[in-house]
């Protein structure tokens, strides 16, 4: 035996229950910890908040099989698709609106089964040209014998590696059948329903190219059933674009061992756990944003100071001095000092250490002392 699925006891897979479970509580832990910080933002920075992790997650997905794609166009699509208005909507290309259209079906679309005909749909939207390069390949519809082995080869020509070898064209009916069986009825603890899932599908290998992508949908796909809600405040193919090599090495020991799979699960949870850890940094700004502008509904604000406190709060690029001040306020120098120092006092900003025309002013990192 050589490869996983060439043991007679595959697909039962097997895993140390005991090894993973404080992995799985921290995950768990985790992923509450983040949607209970989502809830403390506004309907808008929730949306906002799940765009830039869709957009981050398609990005990134495609990116770790060298397929990359322009953000914007990204960005603009699933915006559209979700009645968002991102202003300057970019024109977007039919093979980004398929990789999107697939993303959006597993994620909003998580209630659904998973069937064949939904997986040919999805192969569909990645190749809508029905090309893969330059090759034609059969799209929506498992991978045949004419096609060849289905192998994961590194290196130049005729020094080739062969990392592993899938089931042949003729096993995918019954393995798909299994597969998908399995995905309904599964009964593991989500997360690592989600890990399995993954693994198992791109072991099978079906289709002649978008494998990779397909396994990281199902993915999101059963993440999103664990968390109950299609938003993504997380997303796991950055961390595992930029743990690329851990991520291929993991998956190629694992596919060349036994059935016991424990290896790659703990991969799995752990790379979880770095990405809702990633989360809960890229929520922070949001909610001390959040937090600065309960707090400002306390002050009395004249319209000037609430447009510049509003772009300080927003990410102000540069130093923001009298100056500029009285630039974007459209006023006077004199004025311009006033109403700063009026925001001194009531403690909404505090001056950088350098004096004299250097001074610059800043949002004041302590919200809890601004005076109520």
């Amino acid at each position: 035996m050589k490869y996983i699925h060439e043991s007679p006891a595959w697909p039962q897979f097997r895993w140390d229950e005991a090894q993973l479970l404080p992995l799985v509580a921290e995950v768990r832990h985790r992923q509450g910890r983040v949607i209970g910080k989502m809830a403390g933002l506004g309907f808008q920075q929730r949306a906002e908040t799940s765009l830039t992790n869709l957009t981050a997650e398609i990005i990134k997905s495609n990116a770790i099989e060298g397929n990359f794609l322009d953000v914007e166009e990204v960005r603009s699509s699933i915006a559209r698709r979700l009645g968002m208005d991102v202003g300057g909507a970019a024109p977007v290309n039919r093979d980004v609106e398929g990789v999107v259209e697939m993303m959006l079906d597993a994620t909003r679309g998580f209630a659904g089964a998973l069937t064949q005909e939904r997986l040919f749909g999805w192969h569909a939207c990645l190749f809508p040209s029905g090309r893969s390069g330059m090759q034609n390949i059969g799209v929506g519809r498992w991978r045949t014998l004419k096609s060849g082995p289905m192998q994961v080869v590194s290196g130049a020509i005729g020094k080739e590696r062969v990392h592993f070898e899938a089931p042949s064209a003729e096993r995918l009916p019954s393995e798909m059948e299994a597969f998908l069986e399995w995905f309904r009825r599964a009964g593991e603890e989500p997360v690592i329903r989600a890990g399995i899932a993954h693994f198992w599908f791109v072991t099978i290998h079906p289709f002649e190219d978008g494998n990779g992508r397909i396994a990281r949908a199902i993915a999101e796909l059963a993440l999103a059933q664990a968390d109950g809600f299609p938003e993504r405040y997380y997303n796991m193919s950055s961390r595992i674009e930029a743990e690329r090599r851990d991520y291929y090495a993991v998956l190629e020991r694992c596919q060349k061992g036994g059935i016991d799979i424990t290896a790659w699960l703990e991969w799995f949870l752990g790379c979880l756990g770095r990405a809702l850890d990633d989360a809960e940094k890229n929520i922070a700004p949001a909610l001390r944003r959040a937090g600065f502008r309960d707090r400002l509904r306390q002050q009395e604000l004249n319209a000037r100071q609430s447009k510049v406190i509003d772009l300080l709060i927003e990410g102000f690029e540069g130093k923001l001095t009298s100056s500029k001040y009285a630039t974007i306020a459209k006023c006077s120098a004199d004025t311009a000092v006033r109403d700063i120092k009026q925001l001194l006092d009531s403690g909404l900003l505090e001056k950088n250490e350098a004096g004299g025309r250097s001074t610059a002013y800043l949002l004041k990192e302590d919200f809890t002392t601004i005076p109520g």
